[in-house]
């Protein structure tokens, strides 16, 4: 996911974007504490789209 793509996209839908990618945090870190998970690296993408969603809501609110 680009920051661009984020951009363009209203508060709601980064809401929505945001906490759906909090669930796939989530499941991942169970999955990885039950050893399930092969591909550890999703952890460190979901975190990183995690933090781009953030920016820009905070980019959004600062009015920039």
């Amino acid at each position: 996911m680009k920051a661009s793509e984020l951009r363009s996209k209203e508060t709601t839908e980064l809401s929505k974007e945001l906490e759906s990618l909090l669930r796939a945090q989530f499941s991942l870190r169970m999955q990885r504490a039950t050893q399930q998970l092969s591909n550890t690296s999703q952890l460190l993408k979901v975190r990183r789209d995690i933090a781009r969603v953030r920016t820009v809501m905070t980019e959004k609110a600062a009015g920039k």
